[in-house]
């Protein structure tokens, strides 16, 4: 485990400079994540004082929210994320509030202790690599073989996905170098698509995920992608931003893979990686630990009215949108049902 710790805090480290350049400045946040910061956020010492500042007069004077987190840590989240637009970052946390109200049951009570997701994580269906790649970020594995489509119910595997976000979006440095997805499909079968007996609320909840969820998700590499599965990868890239849709791999084959990421590293060592799968689920276990009452705190937070949120006209029009993508693919999960 002192292995994993130094690769987590310094994994692309060579030297004692690049060490000292991963240490935690006094902005809270490591050198590398301070210049990003600047020169894609343009985030410095005033702009985010002021920035915060404003962010905590606006939700004091805000009846349509209680008991909001007005600390700096969660505050960031949409700021960094909406590049200090304070207007637009205003917007995203209401839509978090609200995607949270309206997904109750999937976004509260987000307890990795939970059997059912406990068991999903000691399966390594979902992990997050202790092992930066070279541009510092961290990088959240998946793998089909971790979920039986049998066993679990899709609010379970929503519910680990929710948890793993949360987790990493109260990191300030991942706030700033976001996220990395690799995901495995080569023990996909049928039931991995039909756990979702409504296409729409698949693809409602990207759409939502998305918009909400302040992360930046900076790649997506998904691998050994069957026939059957490459309808669903469509239909869920078609709701998404093209922002993200250029941001979507999809490889044949695990080679191909490896061939694209930034770091290899971060893979498991059955997968050509430095540290086994084993021991990956067992630090992230212990991450999540730390973490646990802090994502749990998150359901004192409330929106009581929605009539802030800015396009609430338009949400039928875009339900509709969702809804006809999800009518393409909705004879398709009928028909695997079926066979």
């Amino acid at each position: 485990m002192a292995t994993t710790k130094v690769l987590l805090n310094f994994p692309w480290a060579k030297n004692k400079e690049h060490d000292l350049k991963s240490a935690k400045t006094k902005e809270g946040i490591s050198e590398l994540a301070q210049k990003v910061a600047k020169s894609e956020l343009r985030e410095d010492k005033e702009i985010r004082e002021q920035s915060l500042m404003q962010m905590r007069e606006w939700i004091s004077k805000n009846y349509d929210v209680e008991d909001v987190r007005i600390d700096d840590g969660f505050l960031l989240r949409f700021l960094r994320n909406k590049k200090y637009s304070i207007p637009m970052a205003e917007q995203q946390l209401l839509k978090y509030l609200n995607m949270r109200k309206v997904m109750t049951h999937l976004s509260y009570n987000l307890d990795f202790l939970d059997p059912c997701v406990k068991n999903l994580f000691d399966n390594g269906y979902i992990v997050v690599s202790p092992i930066r790649d070279k541009f510092g970020r961290r990088t959240i594995l998946y793998s089909a073989n971790g979920l039986n489509g049998i066993e679990f119910k899709y609010e379970d595997q929503v519910r680990a996905h929710f948890i793993v976000l949360e987790a990493l979006i109260d990191s300030q440095e991942e706030q700033v170098l976001g996220v990395v997805h690799i995901g495995d499909f080569s023990g996909a079968t049928k039931e991995h698509i039909t756990i979702w007996r409504n296409p729409a609320d698949l693809m409602r909840l990207l759409k939502w995920g998305e918009q909400s969820l302040p992360l930046r998700h900076k790649e997506i590499h998904l691998h050994n992608v069957s026939a059957i599965l490459k309808f669903v990868v469509d239909a869920g890239k078609s709701v998404l931003s093209s922002k993200i849709r250029n941001r979507f791999n999809v490889h044949l084959t695990t080679d191909d893979m490896k061939k694209s990421i930034a770091s290899v590293d971060v893979l498991p060592k059955e997968m050509g990686g430095k540290i086994p799968l084993a021991e990956m689920i067992q630090n992230f276990k212990m991450e999540l630990a730390t973490s646990r009452s802090t994502i749990l705190a998150l359901d004192k937070m409330k929106i009581i009215n929605d009539s802030g949120i800015i396009g609430r006209r338009n949400v039928d029009k875009n339900n509709n949108a969702v809804s006809e993508k999800s009518d393409q693919v909705i004879g398709s999960f009928r028909r695997l049902e079926i066979d």
